[in-house]
């Protein structure tokens, strides 16, 4: 704290030095004791009123914090401590254009105050203006180039800009001048993971847990890490842990039943029992319902919120975008609530077709759900489930009268507050209704459709006849091949002799997890000289890699979503094993809707006899591949205008369902 104001009548030197010393000792509650006390008798006394603020804010008081802070700025406009104690108390309130206006006024009047150009940045940061807010961190560490919170800030934001390779040179900056940072340490392994090294962010995350194995929100990034790498019982262990230390952390409880979705020996009905026990805990933490569960309004057109993070270059998107251009806006009033602040072209295309966009990354669940229900939504959509940046907090608050789940997960939400699923009659099927807590609301024909990927290469010619053999392949996550399907796939191939496999995902860049893999190929009979394996690539190179695909062969009994619909754009079918859920099933929905039913399995050996069957007719496979891309733009699963008018009857139905 600086010196009092000069103008106002002066503090006894006895009173400030009792002020400093609580404030030294972090006596918060006696600091805020105390100035009340001497504002009885000073009450124009800026000083006061600012070391009152520091208490308020120490003592977890936001409101009371800035009322006090704005009062001290008034008193004392010329004080840029004073200026930039009340941009921090609006930051905190999530106010980040005022904030940023007074941390503006606070560097204006002292430029080299480190504290301001770190709010700054922050404030800059929250509402997507990385460059700018990248700038301002800058400034820190070229004045504290000594501080390790500094970098690690710096490269938080670098990091949220997707600048992940400055990113990590920020946060490793960060450790060299403090080793001990756990913080630090747990962005590197996000940063390291993001990079496609999930060995050495699993290093740097189990770094940061022995420092600090308090931390909640590490034990969940771990686990994803290790589902992403197929370590199923580590992940969900991982998962359990975090919300051990930290009950009140749902994402964790997501994380943790997404992470179920990938484990084969899981029932629907342990995966149900997961579920319900999330969803009483989020309606606990939930306050009163916002709105009645109830028939929404008759009038058109009709109020449709959409709650995503993936609006976006994302499989959602990829999804959503072509209904959301094919809606007739007379029926459906389009509202946005996207749940990062991360925008790209997609963004950029879809976002005109919403009457409304607002951001809720910021904001709380409560108060995100008063915003929707202020916004008069007649059904309220949950595009993400229990994936990543789900708000279904924000659903058991319940603020609109019809609340439903579709698109970006495949099982229940285990909400009470969540009324419907949209689903086919492919994925789920008569009497799986069980499994659910929300009402299943049919399509007709397909719960998905696809947009065709813009400026994708032409079909290449069936790789098979030029090279001799045939050539498998599979571009799904690591965490998806279990070893039961790499024991199908090595039946595959001992059935399809010179045939050989080609795998690509982002997990398979990383030497460690490469020779991991390789033991796991042994181990299931496959030479692990017959499989290709390739990292991450761009959205271009990898749509190209399906031209050296002769058939993909799924995963189970998580299968493919977006790559199924991308290599049948390709020319290349999938084939699928048909499963005992929603989920398992997705595959089969997928090709049914392309017209493509002789590519499912109904068991294991069926998928091992149908491979060898295709394979064996190159002629028939080579027909096929050529016609593929024209023949499935006809179907239901990439013919979004008939998608967006069975999708509009149906909010219309739910809409006016009975409760």
């Amino acid at each position: 704290m600086v010196q009092p104001d000069p103008v106002a009548p002066p503090l006894r030197p006895a009173e400030l030095a009792e002020l400093s010393e609580l404030f030294r000792a972090g006596r918060h509650a006696e600091l805020e004791a105390a100035a009340q006390r001497l504002l009885r008798l000073y009450p124009q006394q800026g000083f006061l009123w600012k070391a009152l603020g520091v208490a308020r804010a120490a003592l977890g008081k936001q409101r009371e914090a800035l009322a006090a802070k704005t009062r001290a700025a008034q008193l004392l406009p010329q004080d840029a401590e004073a200026r930039a104690n009340l941009a921090n108390a609006l930051l905190a309130h999530r106010s980040y254009e005022p904030a940023e206006a007074h941390f503006r006024r606070a560097i204006a009047l002292d430029p080299k105050m480190a504290t301001a150009w770190g709010g700054l940045g922050a404030a800059l940061g929250a509402r997507g203006k990385y460059a700018e807010a990248v700038s301002c961190l800058r400034q820190v560490t070229e004045l504290q180039p000594q501080s390790a919170s500094a970098h690690n800030q710096l490269g938080n934001v670098l990091r949220d800009g997707a600048r992940m390779p400055e990113a990590r040179r920020c946060y490793e900056q960060a450790l060299a001048l403090r080793s001990d940072f756990p913080e630090a340490l747990s962005n590197l392994g996000n940063t390291l993971a993001d990079l496609g090294l999930p060995h050495e962010a699993e290093r740097r995350y189990r770094e940061a847990l022995a420092l600090q194995p308090d931390r909640a929100e590490i034990h969940s990034n771990l686990g994803n890490l290790l589902k992403d790498q197929g370590r199923l019982a580590e992940a969900q262990a991982a998962y359990r842990a975090a919300v051990e230390v930290d009950p009140a952390f749902i994402g964790a409880h997501s994380n943790l039943l997404l992470s179920m979705n990938h484990d084969p020996d899981l029932s629907p009905e342990a995966a149900m029992q997961e579920a319900l026990r999330f969803g009483r805990f989020a309606a606990e933490r939930a306050g009163r319902p916002l709105a009645t569960a109830r028939a929404a309004r008759l009038q058109r057109p009709l109020r449709v919120g959409m709650v995503s993070g993936d609006l976006r270059n994302h499989p959602v998107g990829y999804f959503l975008e072509g209904l959301v251009a094919h809606l007739d806006p007379a029926e459906v009033c389009l509202l946005a609530y996207p749940t990062v602040p991360r925008e790209d072209a997609l963004t950029a295309r879809i976002k005109p077709r919403f009457e409304r966009w607002q951001p809720i990354a910021d904001l709380d669940d409560a108060a995100a759900a008063w915003i929707i229900h202020g916004d008069s939504i007649d059904v309220l959509l949950d595009l993400a489930g229990h994936t990543a940046h789900s708000r279904l907090g924000v659903f058991a608050w319940r603020p609109a009268p019809v609340q439903a789940t579709w698109l970006g997960y495949f099982a229940t939400t285990g909400l009470a507050a969540m009324d419907w699923l949209i689903a086919d009659r492919a994925s789920v099927a008569p009497g799986d209704e069980r499994h659910f807590t929300e009402r299943i609301w049919y399509l007709p024909e397909t719960r998905l459709c696809f947009q065709a990927p813009q400026q994708a290469p032409g079909v290449a010619p069936l790789p098979a006849p030029s090279r001799g053999r045939v050539t498998f392949g599979s571009f799904q996550s690591l965490g998806k091949i279990n070893d039961r399907v790499l024991a199908a796939w090595a039946e595959v191939l001992h059935g399809v002799p010179g045939s050989q496999l080609r795998l690509q995902n982002a997990q398979i860049a990383d030497p460690v997890v490469q020779d991991r893999l390789r033991g796991r190929l042994q181990s299931a009979g496959i030479d692990p000289q017959r499989v290709n394996m390739h990292g991450r690539s761009s959205r271009m190179a990898y749509l190209q890699a399906y031209g050296e695909v002769d058939i993909v062969l799924d995963t189970f009994p998580y299968p493919g979503g977006t790559t199924t619909c991308e290599a049948l754009w390709m020319g290349v079918p999938t084939l699928t094993l048909d499963g005992d859920r929603m989920l398992s099933r997705q595959g089969a929905s997928l090709l049914r809707a392309a017209g493509l039913a002789g590519w499912i399995a109904q068991d294991r050996a069926e998928y091992v006899r149908k491979a060898a069957a295709h394979a064996c007719e190159l002629h028939a496979l080579a027909q096929l591949r050529a016609g593929l891309r024209e023949q499935v733009r006809a179907t239901p699963l990439f013919d979004a205008a008939r998608f967006a008018r069975h999708f509009t009857e149906a909010v219309l139905g739910m809409a006016q369902a009975p409760r």
